[in-house]
């Protein structure tokens, strides 16, 4: 049985890309996995080895010393493929990989735009821009393979590092779709409409411009919100709106707590901000709404309307009124709603789930593993 180590510093160790999709997929196919990851105690879940790093709240701290202390921990391990899947992490990588070990590197965002929008850098953006590509650079060149979540990266990877296109692997960042079919419905006692949204809470994913425009709704759903801060200020700012009494915060949950809530709801939302990190993106959450054939309103990117058009109507995220007008219209028209739910559904079924993805997977670690250091 293969060893294999997967490492963030900055994810949870039940992150739904790494945890649910790509260990659960390679323990199936007969790896031993280990996960290296920010934890408070080392366990074995579903026989993915959780290995725990401590949990630093200081950024530059997780940087520097979580970096340090999971490459120490990835060397005790000695695993035969090594995978790693924050930018942050690409100096460990190296160093593995000039150890002589195999490494992958996933590419969760596309981390030279993400940037941009990073407030807390200041005036740095550029030289912090620069710094990454220089090793963005090193690590295409040096590491085995470069997994890319979303299809608009390829683009970007290739106008810069086309020589090296075959280390570069697509496995979209798709739903489960067995997952999403155990769920049980949620019982809330509530009959009123409901809107959910699950995914991270931040200015650029449009929180508050939805929370903004339930206040121009006379009847607006119950909003069930799921995800994690990532600014208290803007948490703070959102919480204060007159709009938040139709909110249920519902925290940060796993996945399978999620689901039973996204069953019982009728609409689904994500009004992410045109940066160019998002502009060809393919939200997992936007999959798994249709997996569980919920109509969606969605950011009116050109990109968007091409893949999920039969599948949601289009709203500006900047436009609380254009947002509340689109809610509005679901909520009146219940034909259209399952309409674009039965579409969303059938898409998944035929193209979008995680089951068509996990072969590429493997299918890239065999690979690695039969080529050469």
């Amino acid at each position: 049985m293969k060893k294999i180590c997967h490492i963030s510093t900055a994810h949870p160790p039940t992150d739904d890309r790494i945890f649910y999709k790509e260990c659960i997929s390679l323990e199936k196919y007969g790896f031993e996995v280990y996960f290296i990851v920010p934890s408070k105690t080392e366990e074995s879940v579903r026989n993915i080895r959780i290995v725990p790093l401590p949990i630093f709240k200081n950024r530059f701290k997780r940087i520097i010393l979580g970096t340090y202390k999971a490459y120490q921990l990835a060397k005790k391990i000695d695993a035969a493929i090594y995978h790693f899947h924050d930018p942050e992490l690409i100096p460990l990588g190296l160093k593995l990989k000039l150890s002589g070990k195999k490494v992958i590197y996933d590419v969760h965002e596309l981390v030279y735009y993400q940037l941009e929008n990073k407030k807390w850098l200041g005036k740095m953006v550029k030289i912090i821009q620069w710094i990454y590509l220089q090793f963005e650079k090193r690590a295409v060149k040096k590491l085995d393979g470069i997994i890319l979540a979303e299809d608009g990266y390829m683009d970007y990877f290739l106008s810069r590092y086309s020589i090296y296109k075959t280390k570069f692997q697509l496995i979209r960042n798709y739903s489960i779709l067995s997952l999403i079919d155990l769920s049980v419905p949620a019982n809330l006692n509530d009959d009123r409409q409901k809107l959910i949204y699950l995914g991270g809470l931040s200015k650029v994913r449009g929180i508050k411009e939805i929370i903004q425009a339930l206040e121009l709704m006379k009847n607006p759903p119950v909003f069930l919100l799921f995800g994690r801060w990532e600014d208290p200020g803007y948490q703070s700012e959102c919480m204060n709106l007159a709009g938040w009494k139709f909110v249920n915060y519902l925290g940060f949950r796993k996945l399978e707590e999620i689901y039973p809530y996204l069953k019982v709801s009728d609409l689904s939302i994500a009004m992410l901000y045109p940066i160019k990190n998002y502009l060809t993106s393919l939200p997992v959450k936007a999959f798994e709404y249709m997996a569980m054939e919920k109509p969606m309103i969605l950011s009116d990117f050109p990109y968007w309307k091409e893949i999920f058009g039969k599948c949601a109507v289009f709203a500006n995220p900047y436009n609380p009124a254009d947002i509340a007008e689109k809610i509005q219209e679901l909520l009146n028209d219940k034909p259209l709603r399952k309409e674009l739910g039965e579409n969303g559904r059938r898409a998944v079924e035929e193209k979008y789930s995680w089951e068509s993805e996990e072969q590429r997977l493997v299918d890239l670690y065999n690979r690695v593993l039969e080529n050469g250091n």
